[in-house]
């Protein structure tokens, strides 16, 4: 299994709409050809930041194919794959094409708040389901409970079929535990665009990305440098997108981050319901961000 695949930056894709609503596949081309043409590693279909939530199973599968076909095996493909109802999930991993995809991303279960000994059960039965390698997704201010060193390290040691794990847990003491003591071959990813760099001095991997939407030439080229050592010049590019980071994250993701790419005229500024756009003032410090960037 060629889990080094999956090193540097990969960028989780927004899913652009219309203003009906309706899925922009034309935008869609627009921005996986814009992070492809700029360098990022791989693609990360149907995760967080393409409001996947809100897209039927259908309109999955569809922004799958489409993401598929516009790629063209070009770059490594990873989906977004998951829910707090077990069974439910493996039926989903069967009845899946996995044609043109390379892994899956799968968060732990959301609401439910399960225990460490749920979490790995939960785990070891998709990768027993599962075709392809999986990234486990540790995101606990979106699902509601952590998954806990111990229980990643479990993971990792007991089924290869774990390539890795995007850690978005923030808890750098957590994160150096597992950079510490997990197998070779396991994959520390960053969750967090703002701590790509020091993960990446602990030992990480990399990044999944939701600024790479928008500016994958720098970013990728951050974490190529940070992962050559060449860190002077990483940490320029670093300091130069922190702010415009979190200015993405200030009224949450994915609507900062389709405000930035509706500055650059890449895609539309519409998000689903629940979600709305960003403000007035934070749509106007973004551009005054963005137009201090060199594109």
């Amino acid at each position: 299994m060629q889990k080094p695949m999956f090193t540097g930056t990969g960028v989780a894709l927004v899913t652009p709409f219309n203003k009906d609503d309706s899925i922009d596949f034309k935008s869609l081309s627009n921005v996986v050809e814009h992070v492809i043409n700029n360098k990022a590693e791989y693609l990360v279909a149907l995760g967080t930041t393409g409001e996947t939530p809100v897209l039927s199973d259908e309109e999955q599968q569809s922004v799958v194919r489409h993401v598929r076909e516009i790629n063209n095996g070009r770059v490594p493909l990873v989906v977004g794959m998951g829910g707090n109802n077990t069974s439910s999930l493996l039926e989903k991993i069967r009845r899946t094409d996995f044609q043109g995809i390379d892994a899956i991303l799968t968060a732990s279960p959301h609401y439910s708040k399960p225990s460490q000994k749920g979490i790995y059960m939960h785990y070891m039965a998709v990768a027993e389901a599962s075709p392809l390698p999986v990234i486990i997704y540790n995101v606990p201010s979106r699902t509601g409970s952590n998954i806990s060193a111990e229980t990643t390290l479990s993971l990792a040691s007991d089924n290869e079929k774990f390539a890795g794990i995007k850690e978005a847990s923030g808890d750098m003491n957590q994160l150096m535990s597992i950079a510490a003591k997990k197998p070779d071959g396991f994959l520390l990813i960053s969750g967090d665009d703002a701590l790509a760099l020091p993960m990446i001095s602990l030992g990480g991997a990399g990044v999944i990305s939701v600024i790479g939407n928008a500016f994958p030439r720098q970013f990728s080229e951050m974490v190529r440098l940070a992962m050559s050592n060449r860190w002077e010049e990483a940490r320029s590019i670093h300091y130069s997108l922190l702010e415009i980071i979190g200015q993405l994250f200030t009224e949450g993701s994915p609507p900062g981050i389709k405000a930035a790419l509706h500055i650059l005229n890449i895609c539309e500024n519409h998000v689903r319901s629940p979600l709305t756009p960003v403000s007035r003032t934070t749509y106007n410090k973004l551009t005054e961000l963005i137009k201090a960037i060199p594109i």
